[in-house]
């Protein structure tokens, strides 16, 4: 038991750099606390005290604002950062060395009986407030943006955002960085960006055909103009590969 609080201590020092020291972690970091507890409930609820190891769940989740079912699997070395809203449903799995951020839901689809929550690989880095529905698989070494919900499973070495989650990065070895959420990249922002540009080049050779034909239309101002705002703001927040 000792050795898994040392475990939880090194891990929140090691991916929070807001830590300047373990006995700051120790008397002040509720994700740390949290599992803490669960260790308690889980081993409680393996022994059959049912009814105490949720009450311990509970008293958990009002302290840290963490809520972890005692029958969940939580492996070494995890880190839950400021975790208030987090949810660990029954039948979920987390693996070693995962990085789960406050909000995030590990939750099931059905009322049924069986398994139903995910499974995450090891060292999963999950965004704050997202989603992970249903009985699936998360591979090693995912990352899943913020806001993100994943209902299908997932490869390993790959980020995920958006609703629903899709796989917008794939690699076969482990991410350099962590999880930079300013370089994570827009799909519905990169669709729409070829499409103004695709609609400006239509435009710019119906405006050509006209001009042969002599073809006077006069053009909606305000679409124009629209248009124009859009494809500057566009242009710029895409300037260099950069996202909005």
């Amino acid at each position: 038991m000792f050795n898994r609080m040392k475990e939880d201590i090194n891990a929140a020092f090691q991916n929070d750099p807001a830590a300047r020291s373990k006995l700051e972690v120790v008397l002040c970091y509720p994700g740390v606390h949290a599992l803490w507890l669960y260790r308690i409930s889980h081993y409680l609820w393996g022994k059959k005290w049912i009814v105490l190891s949720r009450f311990i769940s509970h008293i958990s989740r009002f302290l840290t604002g963490v809520e972890i079912h005692p029958a969940a699997t939580i492996g070494h070395g995890v880190f839950i950062d400021h975790g208030m809203g987090v949810v660990i449903g029954e039948t979920a799995v987390v693996g070693d060395g995962c990085l789960i951020y406050k909000g995030v839901v590990l939750g099931g689809t059905t009322t049924e009986k069986t398994k139903r929550h995910p499974e995450l690989g090891k060292k999963v880095i999950v965004g704050s407030n997202a989603c992970i529905l249903g009985n699936i698989t998360v591979g090693d070494h995912v990352r899943i943006g913020s806001g993100s919900v994943v209902v299908k499973n997932v490869p390993p070495y790959s980020t995920v955002v958006g609703v629903p989650g899709r796989i917008i990065e794939q690699k076969k070895k482990e991410h350099d960085a962590a999880l930079d959420h300013g370089q994570l990249p827009d799909p519905i922002a990169e669709a729409l960006k070829i499409v103004l540009v695709e609609n400006r080049k239509l435009k710019e050779r119906i405006k050509k055909l006209e001009e042969n034909l002599h073809i006077s239309i006069k053009e909606d101002d305000y679409v124009s103009e629209t248009e124009s705002k859009l494809m500057t703001i566009f242009m710029k927040n895409y300037k260099d590969g950069e996202g909005i």
